[in-house]
């Protein structure tokens, strides 16, 4: 289960437009201070339910849906829909990724398997294609936001419900004043989205919102933390980043750490995340 929580809630080097896997590392092999709260913190947050089969509280897959990742980067999103039997459609602008997530799919339980190389401007499918979208981590590196989402409208079917991410601005804002300046230029974050510009540009796209999520303050210190540390995403990790995740994970066992996880997580969020539906067409 832990290979599934790699790269969720970070934001890492430059990378191509339109993909999702822009993200720290946070499995067994690569995580600073390898263990299992890096996926209990995700789980805390409404992640990976098996045991009701949502990929994130409110956002159920069933084996009978077809889901499509768009900006699928290295198929975390789109493993977990497949091992529930989902039919399955993965899209990136990286053919090296779509290689290797077709690769690791070929076992899984998905009914069908749908690779797609692209840019997503626009996506080569049909419209009312899918049943469930996901785009996580994209829109913040594409040059029309609006037309982009606009797109994946499209392609969903009536009733289609979404699942969207950017980064929240307030880790955004921190991040502006010690990151590179590279990291917020072409391929990199070239958007930053207030919380109800956000919402403003899925409304504005005809969606729905059902729910809004919140989550990742453990991720926004990691990163501030990272760039005076001098090393690239891999281990082994600097003595800050592993006594961050120390104290993280510390915190997690004690008797309020999921209370206070969920408030920090309100303040200073690495990402947020929007639950919508496409409307029922007319008649």
């Amino acid at each position: 289960m832990l290979s599934r929580m790699r790269h969720l809630f970070g934001q890492g080097k430059a990378q191509p437009i339109v993909t999702s896997s822009d993200h720290p590392p946070a499995n067994p092999e690569t995580a600073p201070v390898a263990a299992d709260f890096t996926f209990e913190d995700a789980t805390l947050s409404g992640w990976f339910r098996h045991d009701s089969g949502e990929l994130l509280e409110g956002f159920p897959i069933h084996p009978d849906d077809h889901v499509i990742d768009v900006g699928c980067g290295d198929g975390v999103f789109i493993n977990f829909c497949a091992s529930l039997g989902a039919e399955v459609t993965f899209a990136d602008i990286d053919a090296e990724k779509i290689a290797a997530v077709t690769e690791r799919l070929q076992n899984s339980k998905a009914r069908a398997v749908h690779p797609l190389v692209s840019d997503a401007n626009p996506l080569p499918l049909a419209a009312g294609y899918a049943d469930k979208v996901i785009a996580m981590e994209v829109m913040e590196h594409v040059d029309a936001p609006a037309d982009f989402l606009r797109e994946l409208v499209r392609i969903g079917k009536p009733g289609a419900l979404y699942l969207l991410s950017v980064p929240d601005a307030v880790s955004e804002g921190v991040q502006q004043q010690l990151a590179p300046s590279a990291h917020f230029q072409k391929p990199n974050h070239i958007n930053i989205f207030a919380r109800d510009e956000f919402e403003k540009l899925v409304t504005d796209a005809g969606l729905i919102i059902e729910r809004r999520a919140y989550y990742g303050f453990y991720w926004s210190v990691w990163w501030a933390f990272f760039w005076t540390c001098n090393q690239d995403l891999s281990p082994p990790w600097h003595p800050l980043l592993e006594n961050w995740a120390r104290t993280w994970e510390a915190l997690l066992t004690t008797r309020d750490g999921p209370r206070i996880k969920q408030a920090l997580d309100q303040v200073m969020p690495k990402s947020q995340a929007i639950i919508a539906r496409k409307p029922q067409a007319a008649g």
